[in-house]
């Protein structure tokens, strides 16, 4: 178990995944071609639609669908995809990755970000209120989401344009009242508790990239990537949420940090690298550090964004083609500048889609390849099959990065999640390589 009280180290909303971003095609008999649909389920961040897209080749089209249990879930993936597909001409590509996971994985940000933060927060908001049919970008297309869930979005946006002030919420003080929760009568020796955590938890589960005096400053204060000399002391209101307590007999909700603080944002992005020569140690030592791998990463997804750039035709003329903008002012980029991908497009749906997609035609044999996250995976069910195309792939994240668990209770975990997959009329997948991060399977063969 994690040197703490369980129940409440991940957290009750989650903020990012607890596995490393995968490319959703490639795991299954055969990756997908030609026009393709994937569905998310509970990823809470875009990693897996920006591995998925980077890897996805130029002459096909794809299509994501997003499902989430919470509307500020929804609402923090839009913002990141936002960030994502800024235009060169607003922000580059070194300045775009290290404000990405600033707001990623930092509960303070520098004032500069935050300033980026709302510029994209307003304009998300008119998006979501002013595109009830056709979406204003292909990639933040939330016209199928209801009406509520629409108004839901707007207010988010709007709590989150607003500049701070003495009366906003601390995040230090949220972020301390977690540690002090999880941590109890052994807050006073926390920084021991932290090592344990980190080097008989995440260095044995293979995450020797996540470096000591990082993980520690997160664990500590909720900074996790800190790359620029700058002041961090800004509330991150994106990493911030209501919870309902009970008090005396009454439903009161709260609002502060109620997400991971054990596993770390680290493992979205910064604990697996193709590249050999950032795996070099020195003395037993990884030279570089899950920051740095985070930034490598990060920065490739978003030049490879990049490359799938195309330019929309304009209302005049079909054959007239929109050239790229000279420098602006990021203050000044609208929903309209951002990058449009050629071919590729992610739609919000309405957080009890799930239940209801295989009641719909459109939806019947239609996605390629269904990901469930850990914290969604109990939702597994029969009507899968039905929304399922006839060689589609499945794909469950386990527990392993959950350091609430035990290795018997996360073995246990993989178990039910064979056993619950079985039951909808999936099989394990065996002749791939063996990970013990997802579980993929396929539809049962009829014998």
């Amino acid at each position: 178990m994690s040197a703490g009280r369980p129940s409440e180290a991940a957290g009750c909303v989650t903020w990012w995944g607890f596995s490393p971003a995968r490319d959703l095609l490639t795991p299954g008999p055969a990756r997908p071609e030609g026009q393709v649909n994937v569905l998310l389920v509970g990823s809470a961040d875009p990693r897996h639609i920006l591995k998925t897209i980077a890897g996805f080749p130029s002459e096909g089209s794809l299509h994501v669908w997003v499902i989430e249990n919470s509307m500020e879930v929804v609402a923090r993936q839009l913002l990141l995809l936002y960030l994502a597909l800024m235009p060169l001409e607003g922000m580059g590509h070194n300045e775009k990755t290290e404000v990405f996971l600033e707001v990623f994985g930092n509960g303070e940000i520098r004032s500069q970000t935050e300033e980026t933060l709302r510029c994209a927060a307003s304009q998300l908001s008119l998006s979501v209120t002013e595109a009830l049919e056709t979406p204003t970008h292909p990639c933040l297309n939330t016209t199928l989401l209801k009406f509520k869930e629409r108004d839901e979005l707007a207010r988010i946006f709007k709590l989150w344009m607003q500049p701070q002030s003495s009366l906003s919420i601390s995040m230090s003080k949220a972020w301390d009242y977690r540690v002090r929760q999880h941590l109890g009568t052994r807050y006073n020796s926390k920084m021991g508790c932290f090592d344990w955590d980190l080097t008989m938890k995440l260095h044995q589960k293979g995450c020797g990239l996540i470096n000591k005096q990082q993980y520690m400053q997160w664990r500590e204060r909720g900074l996790a990537f800190e790359m620029r000399e700058g002041v961090y002391q800004m509330t991150n209101p994106i990493l911030l949420s209501s919870r309902v307590f009970s008090q005396r007999g009454n439903r009161v909700a709260v609002r502060g940090y109620w997400g991971d603080i054990v596993s770390s944002p680290y493992l979205a992005f910064g604990i697996e690298t193709d590249d050999e020569s950032l795996l070099k140690t020195q003395n037993g030592q990884h030279i570089k550090t899950a920051q740095d791998i985070s930034f490598v990463n990060v920065q490739a997804l978003f030049q490879s964004l990049s490359s799938r750039r195309c330019f929309p035709t304009t209302s005049q003329s079909d054959t007239e083609i929109k050239e790229p903008s000279p420098q602006v002012d990021r203050k000044s980029v609208t929903i309209d500048d951002l990058i449009h991908l050629n071919r590729v497009s992610v739609t919000f749906l309405p957080m009890d889609s799930l239940q209801k997609l295989p009641d719909k035609q459109k939806y019947s044999h239609f996605f390629n390849t269904i990901y469930f996250s850990a914290s969604c995976a109990h939702q597994l069910g029969p009507a899968l099959r039905q929304i399922a195309a006839p060689d589609a792939v499945l794909v469950v994240e386990l527990a392993k990065y959950i350091l609430d668990l035990n290795k018997e209770q996360e073995e246990g975990f993989a178990k039910k999640v064979a056993s619950i997959a079985l039951q909808g009329g999936f099989e394990p997948w065996h002749e791939g390589k063996s990970d013990d991060v997802h579980a993929v399977f396929i539809p049962q063969r009829k014998t």
